[in-house]
């Protein structure tokens, strides 16, 4: 009998502990595997705190996140659009789903998005990057070019704003500030294999073909296995010779 009475106390202790979890338990049970890259795992703990809060903003926002990570751009959407109808001065979760429409090439929503987290929060430095790649990914450089510059004000030291300003730029026909951004980047970044790249191919189209060879050496140097980097080295090499 005794032997009966301690198994069913160990069976209601096993039960009370599975279903005794809060909502906030599993919440930060999700933000555990997100930090972990298990976004599979997250998603179900984030599913379980909405379960047990369904007016739960951030936990909506979250599992928008892990989606998002998981490539599932339309439930990631969806998620942030819960988030906003909870929230609706959720900033963030009207950038991140920016980022969702704009991989799924809807730049228009994107855009949309990402001036609404800016009007909501007007030193948002990420919604400002963001809506500048959207419009250079519309073909708009100059709105880019101005949201970048934006972005650079509120963040001097805004690595990727640097970046895709001297892309626009470049692809604006102007290298030589391009390469003054890349320059930036650099700095800021010095493995940004990226920024040696596009720098070469902005002093090419200079002309400078001896700096050119320097910065694809550079960033060869930090990645040895490119090897579209090393088959243009080889060409530039071949042009100086």
């Amino acid at each position: 009998m005794k032997k009966r009475f301690f198994v069913l106390l160990l069976i209601l202790a096993v039960c009370c502990g599975a279903f005794g979890q809060t909502a906030d338990d599993y919440f930060n049970q999700g933000n555990t595997y997100y930090d972990q890259g298990d976004y599979n795992r997250a998603i179900t703990a984030y599913t379980n705190a909405i379960r047990l809060s369904p007016n739960s903003a951030n936990a909506y926002f979250r599992r928008g996140a892990a989606y998002y990570y998981s490539d599932d751009y339309t439930r990631a959407i969806a998620d942030y659009t819960q988030a906003i109808r909870l929230n609706p001065n959720f900033a963030s979760a009207y950038n991140n789903r920016g980022i969702a429409y704009q991989n799924n090439g809807d730049n228009t929503r994107a855009i949309a998005d990402y001036t609404e987290a800016i009007r909501l929060n007007p030193n948002h430095t990420g919604a400002y990057n963001n809506r500048g790649s959207a419009y250079q990914d519309s073909g708009d450089n100059t709105r880019a070019i101005a949201d970048y510059t934006q972005a650079i004000r509120l963040n001097p030291n805004y690595t990727s704003a640097y970046y895709n300003r001297g892309i626009a730029y470049q692809d604006s026909g102007d290298n030589t500030r391009a390469i003054a951004d890349y320059t930036q980047a650099i700095r800021l970044n010095p493995k940004h294999t990226g920024a040696y790249f596009n720098r070469g191919t902005a002093y090419v189209l200079n002309g400078d073909i001896s700096r050119a060879i320097a910065d694809f050496e550079a960033a060869l140097r930090i990645d040895p296995d490119d090897t579209y980097v090393r088959e243009a080295l080889e060409i530039l090499r071949r042009l100086a010779q």
